[in-house]
């Protein structure tokens, strides 16, 4: 995936990957429509204007997409320079909720900032400062990557404030396991040794197996032995824990082949909570059928292609690994996203990627496939 260091010329007025960004522009498009049919019966209850929603988003897709174009013109390389001050902002930007003033509350955790013309997830930020840090420190340590400790440990450990922040003070399991599944993904590809994560990645299920039975025995597992066991069994406890999965699964399965029709769900009508939100997908199940599942599935595929090929074709380490970063950020969210709906995973929070409602979120989503355009235009010529 890695070439030897070389002088990459001036490529900014190189073209960008034009595939890519179709791909980005269709699903950004069909993620309004599904916002604007989805949040339409929460958007009337809440206000009495079933634009509201929609109107936001589109607001945030149209600023997303100027910014977008603007930070595909920006030399990449520039944030190499400052990834070691990157990874503290990173982590810092954590521990901003728990300033009084500032940090928001919602549904028993406190995960966002309120600047008050402004609300957002921190963790968004983190997610990207983070990838920018470990291409950047990967990049300049590769001859100690085959290291145990120097090249499997000590990379670890940088990744265990922002985890430990997000499991144990904004009680933000998901965002964790994308941040743990990202760094691995590209510690592996900047050349760490395959054996250490397997190891690894046993003695962890190991643990965590031993822990999900020690907590379900002494009843102190809280809410997320609930989640497991209802997605072990749904209909169980349908009308608590099991809800939000059971009208999910409603949705996808009356959504037949083709769907019922763009609007015409009937779940989104406050049977499943936040539809526009993390169970989007069940909606667009229902509503265009499981030909529209697929074709947006594969528009994802396509998206992960493309950047897999913009790694494979950066000029140097940093921007291959900044690559390879964002493509897998985007890649297991939606992963994770569409396993909890279809309940092929225990339910967590995790949005679907230019569908899901939040605009700061999609802000920043676009500024990293902005970063992803500037990569291609500097491997368009190589």
């Amino acid at each position: 995936m890695t070439k030897n260091k070389k002088t990459v010329p001036n490529f900014i007025n190189n073209q960008f990957d034009f595939i890519l960004f179709v791909i980005i522009i269709i699903l950004l498009s069909l993620g309004i429509v599904m916002v604007l049919s989805a949040s339409a019966p929460s958007a009337i209850a809440e206000s009495g204007n079933s634009y509201s929603y929609v109107i936001q988003q589109l607001k945030a897709a149209i600023l997303g997409i100027i910014l977008m174009l603007i930070i595909s013109k920006i030399d990449y390389r520039i944030y190499k320079k400052f990834y070691k001050a990157i990874y503290w902002i990173s982590v810092l930007i954590l521990l901003l909720v728990l300033i009084p003033a500032l940090g928001l509350s919602s549904n028993g955790a406190t995960r966002w900032i309120d600047l008050k013309f402004i609300q957002f997830q921190p963790s968004e930020l983190t997610k990207i400062g983070l990838i920018v840090f470990y291409a950047g420190y990967l990049a300049d340590h590769k001859s100690e990557l085959k290291s145990f400790w120097k090249g499997f440990v000590k990379p670890l450990i940088y990744i265990l404030p922002p985890i430990a922040i997000l499991y144990f003070v904004q009680n933000h399991l998901s965002a964790s396991v994308v941040i743990g599944a990202v760094t691995c993904v590209m510690m592996i590809m900047a050349g760490c040794r395959l054996l250490y994560f397997v190891i690894a990645g046993l003695i962890g299920a190991l643990v965590m197996t031993v822990g999900i039975i020690a907590l379900q025995a002494t009843g102190k597992g809280g809410f997320r032995i609930k989640r497991i066991m209802s997605f072990m069994d749904p209909w169980a406890d349908a009308t608590e824990v099991g809800w939000q999965a059971v009208q999910g699964l409603y949705a996808i399965g009356s959504g037949g082949l083709f769907g019922v029709g763009l609007g015409e769900s009937k779940q989104k009508y406050l049977y499943i909570p936040e539809p526009h939100n993390d169970f989007i997908f069940s909606i667009l199940a229902e509503e265009l059928g499981f030909v529209g599942c697929v074709i947006v599935i594969l528009l994802f595929a396509i998206f992960i292609w493309r950047g897999i090929l913009i790694a494979i074709k950066s000029p140097d380490m940093f921007g291959s690994l900044l690559a390879t970063g964002i493509t897998t950020l985007i890649g297991v969210q939606v992963i994770i996203n569409i396993g909890v709906v279809t309940s092929s995973i225990p339910n967590t929070g995790m949005p679907l990627p230019f569908f899901s409602y939040g605009g700061t979120a999609l802000l920043i989503l676009l500024c990293s496939c902005g970063v992803l355009l500037n990569i291609s235009r500097a491997g368009s010529k190589v």
